[in-house]
């Protein structure tokens, strides 16, 4: 070895390591020694069910059988995150860190799993899946998450209560978890990210019995019954009937002197006279008139 080096950083970073664990050691026999008042008949079951990931794919299909479409999306982004996470700690996480399980000792005996994990101990698997899955499924909804995270953490809490891995491995197992979520997110986005920014509102003037609003509307669309309804709610709303080939006249004088511009007609109609009131700069106000009427709704 040379006289000339210095393992003074190696030594230090040893210590801190040795001090960590010893830490993590004194935890896990804090916690063993700790009375955790009604948790004996639920933790273990509860660890036992989370195995190769049962628990979640229950709660996936039990939310799926809501019947509603959020529920449904959080429930795939769930275990599409559970998925990456388990794939992850099995393939990289238990192989890098070879650590061994606790020592039970320390552990009641009724807390103790019938059967004891053979794998190695860091980062923990359940831990891990829990994390995934409640986070993946808030990122998606958060009311389906707020439901799913306190079984999440209680899975995560049940490792150590169990003994069967130290407060640290629990932690990192987590962490990876939350991570691997926030990866799904950002390879497929969700449903709010995809929606975008929320337009600003504007204000628009009050129009008692329709006063200032000169409606256009197209007479091949069928409208005689919503104008004549209109006419009757708004009685001093100008209505200006025309036909097609007129429509695009009668909306540029309309929208010169309204101070609101309206229209009655199809997607077509309805398409012209938003630019028209774009670049009149009026605000623009639309009846229904054509058959499927995407524009108006």
């Amino acid at each position: 070895m040379s006289p000339d080096l210095d393992l003074t950083p190696l030594q230090s970073g040893r210590t801190a390591l040795r001090r960590l664990l010893d830490l993590d050691a004194g935890v896990f026999e804090a916690a063993a020694a700790w009375n955790w008042p009604g948790a004996e008949r639920v933790l273990p079951r509860l660890s036992r069910s989370a195995n190769h990931g049962v628990l979640w794919f229950a709660t996936a299909a039990a939310m799926a059988a809501s019947r509603t479409p959020r529920g449904r999306r959080a429930a795939v982004r769930g275990l599409a995150s559970l998925g990456l996470a388990s794939l992850t700690i099995n393939t990289v996480g238990k192989r890098s860190v070879r650590r061994a399980r606790p020592v039970l000792d320390p552990v009641p005996l009724v807390r103790q799993l019938k059967r004891q994990p053979i794998t190695t101990s860091f980062p923990s698997g359940h831990a891990a899946s829990a994390a995934a899955f409640a986070t993946g499924v808030a990122l998606e909804s958060p009311a389906w998450g707020a439901a799913v995270a306190p079984v999440a953490a209680s899975v995560a809490a049940s490792r150590v209560y169990t003994g069967v891995h130290f407060p640290s491995d629990v932690l990192a197992g987590a962490a990876l978890g939350v991570g691997a979520a926030f990866l799904v997110r950002r390879l497929v986005p969700t449903r709010a990210q995809l929606r975008g920014p929320v337009r600003p509102r504007a204000d628009v003037p009050a129009l008692p019995e329709g006063e200032g609003l000169v409606m256009v509307a197209n007479q091949a669309s069928g409208t005689a019954d919503r104008v004549r309804a209109l006419q009757a709610a708004l009685p001093k709303a100008e209505i200006v009937e025309c036909p097609p080939e007129e429509v695009a006249d009668a909306l540029a004088k309309a929208a010169a002197r309204a101070r609101v511009l309206g229209v009655c007609g199809g997607d077509g109609t309805v398409n012209a006279a938003a630019g028209v009131a774009l670049r009149h700069g009026v605000p623009l106000a639309v009846l229904p008139g054509g058959t499927l009427n995407h524009f108006a709704y």
